[in-house]
Formats: structure tokens, C-alpha cells, sequence
């Protein structure tokens, strides 16, 4: 957990992983007569300086008495880093799902976008980084599988034996449709449609027991603009008592500055040199996904039903 809450990825969600990157991917594509999105990498414009500022809300607690917050989030893009020997983009969040500040890594290839981890990270996205987040064409409808990993370590005692528990986790994601989709700065036709879900299967040592937790997410880009919305459901299920917890999120777009692309850049040139405008960790998809991980933070006290203390 970060600062008591059950912490994000999109999922964002939050996408995807290919062979090369987690060894776990696969493609299943739509049927015939599916629609294929030319210049896909409009709908993740990525130049540094960009900037997304999110109106945000979240409702958390457990099943009994949930709580709603405001909150505030703007994306920048922040520029570029290298991760071993890889040249990634950086976007900045000053507080995604009101989570506090973060920054993300992103680099794109003729694959897709692929998510190099968070700063914070959480120890189970460490183990699962770098995965794929968005694949290259958008096809819909078509869907892919993030990854399907077993046997990870949790990070963390959640049933009182003082044995770290162990955990899987599957993720997949699933290009819905193109829609319109209305926010505060504006109604965007033909927004892209993503869903995203992961499945997280903790095995509790002390209990004998597997618990399950679940992180679903849709979010909507917009051509040439962006991440305009997403809303997230997270799902821990009760460990010693009836009480599981519930965190549900929602961003959408109140402001938008895309930066223009410099005159030396070209759709010629390799697609290695953009990424996400908008992170999958924090918003998207996204964070669903690992980059938010169900998991919790080594330094975060538990109650004793093993929930996150606020």
C-alpha cells in the first residue's frame, strides 16, 4: 500500500506484456471485419512539456463504510531517462488517485508502449516490469494477455504468521471499441475504449487459504490528446473477518497543453522515439495493472483483518 491506500497501475490498469518483454504474451485478434486505427500513436502524444491537468475523485473503505475524497492530478511530460541502456520518457503526476506525487517510465517501439516502473514503485511491479501496456495496431475488437505470472513475492504478511506470503497474478486487456465520451474540457468523438483487468491470487500460509483480489479498469484516449477519463475498480477480499476493502477511482480531463512535436521530428522516423502521453500506472490503464498492484507497502501498518490502517 502507498500512504494507506491500496496503490495503483493501470492496470491502468495496468497493460500487457510481450515475449520479449515478460516472456508471457500472446495475441488474440478480433473477427473479421475488425477495424484497425491507422497512425495509432495519435491517441499518446508525448512531447516534453505536454501537461493534463485531472479533476479526480475516490471512494475507498471497506465494504461497511466507504468514504469519497476530491483530489486533483497534472501529468507532465517530464523528458527522457535511460534504463539500462533503454531511452524511456518520463512523465510526471503531482497526485495520481491521490496517492501523492510520482514519477513513470514509458518508451514505444513498432510493438506498442511498454512500461519500464513508477518512482515510487511497489516491490511486486519490480518483479514483473518492463510489460507491455498497449499493442500496435489498435485493432477492435481484439484483446491480448498482460501476463500470467506465478509464485511472486507478495512483500508482505497479511495473515499474522510472519511468513511473507506469495502471490500470482494474470492481467489482460481488451481494445473495446471507438465511442464518445463527454468530461469537463470537453465531448471527444471516437474516443478509443480500453479495458483492462488483473487477477491477483495471494496464498495466505498461516490460513491454508488463497485470497483473491481484483483490479478492473476502462479508460478512454482521445486522438491527439490523450488519456481524457478513466474510472478503476480495486477488490481486497476479507482475510480474518467479513470486511473486504474497496477503492474506486475516477480521473477525468479538465485541461489539455500538447506541446508541438520539433521540426526535426517525422512520422519517417522510428517508432522507438515516442511513448504514453498518459501513464497506465496512474491513470490508465495504468495503472490497471501492476504499476498499482494490489500489494502492500513494506513500511504500511495492517489491521489485524490485514487491511491497510488509514
Amino acid at each position: 500500500m502507498q500512504r494507506g491506500h491500496v496503490k495503483r497501475t493501470v492496470w491502468l490498469v495496468v497493460f500487457g506484456s510481450i515475449a520479449m518483454a515478460t516472456g508471457a504474451g500472446f495475441t488474440a485478434s478480433g473477427a473479421m471485419g475488425a477495424e484497425v486505427i491507422a497512425n495509432a500513436d495519435d491517441y499518446f502524444p508525448d512531447t516534453v512539456g505536454s501537461r493534463w491537468r485531472y479533476r479526480g475523485e475516490v471512494a475507498e473503505g471497506p465494504l461497511q463504510k466507504i468514504t469519497t475524497k476530491q483530489f486533483v492530478n497534472v501529468s507532465t511530460v517530464k523528458g527522457t531517462e535511460t534504463i539500462k541502456g533503454v531511452t524511456v520518457k518520463v512523465f510526471h503526476d503531482t497526485n495520481p488517485g491521490n496517492h501523492g506525487p510520482s514519477d513513470s517510465y514509458y518508451r514505444r517501439d513498432a510493438a506498442g508502449i511498454v512500461y519500464y516502473g513508477s518512482d515510487p514503485g511497489t516491490p511486486l511491479e519490480k518483479q514483473l516490469i518492463p510489460y507491455q501496456i498497449v499493442q500496435f495496431p489498435l485493432e477492435f475488437p481484439s484483446s491480448f494477455q498482460q501476463f500470467d505470472r506465478k509464485g511472486l513475492d507478495f512483500d508482505a504478511d497479511v495473515d499474522g504468521d510472519d511468513v511473507v506470503e506469495r502471490t500470482d497474478v494474470f492481467a489482460s486487456v481488451t481494445m473495446v471499441a471507438k465511442e464518445a465520451v463527454s468530461v469537463p474540457a470537453g465531448t471527444y468523438q471516437d474516443a478509443v475504449r480500453i479495458e483492462a483487468r488483473m487477477t491477483l491470487k495471494i496464498h495466505l500460509t498461516g490460513a491454508k487459504q488463497t485470497a483473491v483480489g481484483t483490479d478492473t479498469m476502462t479508460a478512454w484516449f482521445a486522438r491527439g490528446v490523450g488519456l481524457v477519463k478513466y474510472v478503476e475498480r480495486q477488490e481486497l477480499p476479507p482475510f480474518k473477518t467479513d470486511r473486504g476493502w474497496i477503492t474506486e477511482i475516477t480521473e477525468e480531463l479538465e485541461e489539455v497543453e500538447i506541446k508541438a512535436k520539433p521540426a526535426s521530428l517525422s512520422r519517417s522516423e522510428p517508432a522507438t522515439e515516442g511513448v504514453l502521453a498518459d501513464h497506465a500506472r496512474d491513470h490508465e490503464l495504468p495503472q490497471i495493472v501492476l504499476a498499482s498492484g494490489l500489494g502492500a507497502d513494506p513500511g504500511q501498518p495492517m489491521t489485524p483483518e490485514g487491511l491497510p490502517t488509514d
